[in-house]
């Protein structure tokens, strides 16, 4: 599998190479292989010679074929650059720009007096005294790198020069002084490091626009779809691999978004990271391996802002890298990134942030309190670990409609031909097929067989699309273990809410507004969220959908340092709620097990039929 990914070729991969899954099927065409036995492969599979990678040792030369459903989809992500949400600091909650623009790296033009023998101050101190006559700045600091070059640069450029000026904790740092006026060129980079995906948005720091941006997939994905199997190959492993992994994509990204929009690399000046926990001690190569043991501590929750050339990334050699705070183990800086962006902190009245992934997390509060929690979910909203899913990416189902006639329509994104289906297509996919009778209240396909049921392997499955629609070439279906995954994956972030809500001696009814965030799609239909279980039984006037809250919050603290103190005040004020070892989890989680709860009295405006439900 690390051989097909150095060859730009990803394969399908759960488990994290455990065996278990059986998602990386290769077909064995030339070459001697010592093949470790399982039960994933058919007889008929094994006879077509199928093997999985991840239990496959290569003893010489061989040529193997991937199949379409162990591939990696291509295909561009959905990056929502344009979106109204991610213009500058506007944020939903306000309706309106709020925070002072006042950028973290920002650029200045000098014209300094040359010295004579009435005014013989050194260059060092001579600089800082004209910035101090520009703006007030009462600590500075400057490396021995500038020292070295600001004499010639100050007498080649006749005593006119910008000097960049970074922010690190409570002093400004000189980070770059060049000669002549180089004001109009300064770009920051914000970043979305996920368990899935990584986005990036290309930015200039003079107006606060967002440039251009770019997505991909996470190159950690090999080692694991989820973040405790990452930390496990970590362990045993050491954690270079999955650094280089992630480091290399933010550099790809950057790669791209610079020679799209014909900006130098040497202008690019600083770079704002929000992403789980996990995946920031990745990042900074710091090690995971106690985040998931009790007491589960993470080595770092505030990383102070470091020089982006110590982890690798390529920028500007003397930019800084600022990580944004997390709030715990399992609650990262997507979160507070996600609590800044919806201005959930200042709220009036209680407001409730539900940023679900392959890890959800809840947030409760309001301005005089909040409290958070997290649940492992799963990658089944992401469309991982779903016999057809795929990410958010041209050719994705995004939306799915089951006719009374039990005809089959849907939308992709890109309008065109379904490659397979994503987290808000699978989240109306099973809302239909309750709806429509196909799935019972416990998620399981009725025993039938017809045009859409058929029996494959032993299990049931759902024809979604046939191959003759498709773009692979091959029917695309939901089987039985992919509605369970899905339904646990809402079991999980609904127990989270439910245990939440009851230990603050609340009622939903208590919440007067419900942000769902995640980057699983454009739109999330709320009435079918709410069918499946998966959010309150509320008006769904109270719910908004607000996408990708982590780059947006990321790029609010670097257009603001006003936001990226609020970053920070968010963290610390925030209390940590931890499930993990919470009594009635399980049970709680055992009871969402069901469509759309097993107390219909949670959802008491929703009718249940002998079909499924339908909303009142």
């Amino acid at each position: 599998m690390e051989a097909a990914a150095q060859a730009g070729v990803y394969i399908n991969s759960v488990c994290g190479g455990d065996g278990i899954c059986g998602k990386c099927r290769l077909i064995l065409k030339e070459g001697a292989v010592k093949v470790e036995p399982t039960t994933l492969l058919t007889r008929d599979e094994i006879k077509k010679s199928y093997v999985l990678a991840c239990q496959t040792k290569v003893e010489g030369d061989i040529v193997v074929e991937v199949p379409p459903e162990s591939r990696e989809e291509k295909g561009k992500i959905l990056v929502d650059k344009d979106a109204r949400r991610f213009r500058g600091l506007y944020a939903p909650l306000k309706g309106k720009v709020y925070f002072k623009y006042d950028p973290l790296v920002q650029k200045m033009y000098l014209e300094l007096s040359p010295p004579g023998l009435q005014d013989n101050l050194a260059d060092h101190p001579r600089l800082y005294r004209q910035i101090r006559r520009q703006r007030k700045i009462p600590i500075m600091q400057t490396g021995l790198k500038i020292m070295k070059t600001l004499p010639r640069t100050l007498r080649e450029n006749k005593w006119k020069i910008t000097a960049t000026l970074g922010l690190r904790g409570e002093t400004v740092e000189v980070i770059q002084v060049e000669g002549g006026d180089t004001t109009k060129k300064n770009y920051a980079v914000a970043v979305d490091v996920g368990t899935c995906t990584v986005v990036a948005h290309l930015v200039n720091l003079n107006t606060a626009e967002t440039v251009d941006a770019e997505a991909t997939y996470n190159s950690q994905r090999i080692y694991g779809e989820e973040v405790t199997r990452r930390i496990i190959y970590a362990e045993q492993s050491g954690p270079d691999k999955l650094k280089q992994a992630v480091v290399g994509d933010i550099n790809n990204l950057i790669t791209t978004l610079i020679l799209k929009r014909n900006v130098k690399l040497n202008d690019v000046m600083a770079l704002v990271c929000a992403g789980n926990t996990t995946m920031v001690h990745f990042l900074l190569g710091l090690d995971p391996a106690r985040i998931r043991k009790e007491p589960y501590i993470p080595a770092c929750t505030s990383p102070p802002p470091i020089r982006a050339a110590e982890v690798g990334i390529k920028i500007n050699p003397r930019g800084l890298l600022y990580c944004l705070p997390s709030i715990a183990s399992w609650v990262g800086a997507d979160v507070t990134a996600g609590i800044l962006a919806t201005g959930l902190y200042e709220a009036e009245e209680l407001t409730m942030l539900i940023d679900i992934g392959t890890n959800g997390e809840i947030v409760i509060g309001n301005k005089d309190w909040m409290i958070c929690c997290s649940a492992s979910a799963g990658p089944a909203f992401e469309g991982s670990g779903v016999t057809c899913g795929m990410r958010a990416a041209e050719g994705a189902i995004e939306k799915v409609n089951i006719t009374k006639e039990r005809e089959v329509s849907y939308t992709t994104i890109g309008n065109t031909k379904p490659r397979g289906i994503c987290g808000s297509g699978l989240i109306d996919l099973v809302a239909e097929l309750f709806t429509s009778g196909f799935i019972d209240r416990s998620g399981r396909l009725n025993s039938y067989k017809g045009k859409r049921v058929r029996e494959r392997n032993g299990e049931l499955e759902f024809v979604l699309i046939s191959a003759d629609q498709s773009a692979t070439g091959e029917d695309l279906v939901i089987t039985q273990p992919d509605i369970d995954s899905l339904i646990r994956a809402k079991a999980a972030i609904f127990a989270a809410i439910n245990i939440l809500i009851g230990s603050l001696n609340l009622e939903f009814e208590d919440i007067g507004k419900i942000y769902l965030a995640g980057g699983f799609g454009n739109y999330l239909d709320r009435e079918k969220a709410l069918t499946i279980g998966l959010i309150p039984d509320l008006s769904l006037e109270k719910v908004q959908f607000v996408g990708n809250t982590s780059i947006m919050g990321a790029k609010m603290a670097l257009f603001s340092r006003e936001a990226l103190e609020v970053c920070y005040e968010i963290s610390r004020k925030i209390t940590y709620y931890d499930l993990i070892t919470h009594p009635n989890y399980m049970d709680e989680f055992m009871s969402a097990k069901f469509l759309p709860h097993t107390d219909l009295d949670k959802f008491p405006h929703l009718c249940i039929g002998t079909a499924g439900t339908s909303q009142r």
